[in-house]
């Protein structure tokens, strides 16, 4: 279900006054919640509701055993469970066909044909998503910074949460999970508050991306018919129609769940206006780079490393990062360009140069900083 379809328009009236004629029940609010979840995410392909079910059972489980273990060996085993099930099912839907293509084109470069023509897999909406939110829950509980829940309808709404399931932001379940334990009573300055921003996030989406997406199809479907300068201005146009799919979905995700009380992490903060790719990684999908950081690039040794660590880890994040964007060798390119983008800033030890948006208690931005931005956003482009 698409949020700007007529579809979501009549699901979440619905779903909202149920929602709220429930507000004295807090099991049933978040029963709710999880059914509710279940019917947005089943009415793409109700076989996939099988999928995230199992995950969110050993997700829960595991939390629970891990508490209840005091001898590290089994702690670790139970928390390797947990990742090698939820990167197993994203491995094999997501980057199975990835591998067995490179392993196959890897023979052919020798001269051997396998004929292979890939499996016929189908790529669950979200799961991207879904799997590092619900790793967040166990390796917290396996960290010690959150106590296991032993509410598994809690749990279940938190894992399936229909405002964010497929798009995102990836939330940490110390802070989403907690919400679902507490009282909620119908605010209406949230309420409106939250409709402006599903308001804002759905002119985002309709007005400017999706018209930015006519020209950028009108392009690259037919590179070979323009120019330079036009091939050009169709990845400008491409910028834009991903800032405003993106960015616009996280914002009614983020408008939704206020509609009911929740509160989720803020995913875009002006990236285009960023003065150096440190400052637009700390400004673009926030909820991604900050996971990233957390899960990936703290426990590799993060920055308390020589230099080399550093730049080991930089790459590693980067590379991933594409990895987790897409299954394809452009994506990893992608990555790899962006670490080069980093690197220098690393060395220099300017990384963490600009923590303020541009032009934080003044009017305007000055020459320096339009030319900072200006060339922030040609790399951008070009990456």
């Amino acid at each position: 279900m698409l949020f700007n379809s007529l579809d979501f328009a009549i699901f979440l009236p619905i779903v909202f006054a149920l929602y709220w004629l429930l507000q004295k029940q807090l099991k049933l609010q978040n029963l709710l919640i999880a059914i509710a979840s279940y019917i947005f995410y089943g009415m793409w392909d109700w076989r996939f509701l099988f999928l995230i079910l199992f995950s969110t059972i050993v997700d829960y489980t595991m939390g629970i055993l891990i508490e209840r273990e005091n001898q590290q060996t089994k702690r670790k085993l139970f928390l390797w469970v947990s990742i090698l099930v939820n990167l197993g099912f994203l491995g094999y839907f997501k980057y199975s066909n990835f591998f067995l293509e490179n392993f196959v084109g890897a023979f052919q470069f020798f001269g051997q044909d396998l004929n292979f023509r890939g499996l016929d897999i189908v790529l669950p909406v979200g799961i991207s998503f879904y799997t590092f939110q619900t790793l967040s829950y166990t390796i917290d509980v396996y960290r010690k910074k959150l106590a296991p829940t032993k509410d598994f309808i809690a749990f279940t709404a938190f894992v399936s949460f229909f405002p964010q399931l497929v798009a995102g932001p990836i939330e940490r379940a110390t802070h989403l999970l907690p919400q679902f334990y507490k009282k909620r009573q119908f605010d209406y300055d949230l309420a409106v508050n939250g409709m402006r921003q599903i308001l804002w996030g759905l002119f985002k989406k309709v007005v400017i991306a999706d018209n930015c997406a006519q020209f950028v199809n009108q392009i690259f479907n037919n590179y070979e018919d323009y120019s330079g300068s036009t091939l050009v201005l169709g990845a400008v146009f491409f910028t834009f129609q991903i800032y405003g799919d993106f960015s616009g979905y996280s914002d009614i995700a983020i408008g939704t769940s206020r509609l009911f009380g929740f509160d989720l992490m803020r995913n875009f903060a002006y990236p285009y206006f960023s003065r150096d790719i440190a400052e637009f990684w700390r400004r673009w999908h926030i909820s991604l780079s900050t996971w990233f950081r957390d899960y990936l690039y703290i426990p590799l040794g993060g920055s308390r490393g020589g230099m080399w660590m550093k730049v080991r880890n930089t790459f590693i994040i980067f590379l991933v990062s594409g990895f987790w964007h897409g299954a394809n060798w452009t994506f990893i390119v992608w990555g790899g360009l962006n670490a080069l983008y980093f690197l220098p800033l690393l060395l220099r030890g300017n990384n963490r140069n600009h923590l303020e948006v541009v032009a934080y208690d003044r009017w305007f931005p000055s020459f320096k900083e339009l030319f900072q931005i200006g060339i922030t956003f040609i790399l951008t482009v070009f990456a």
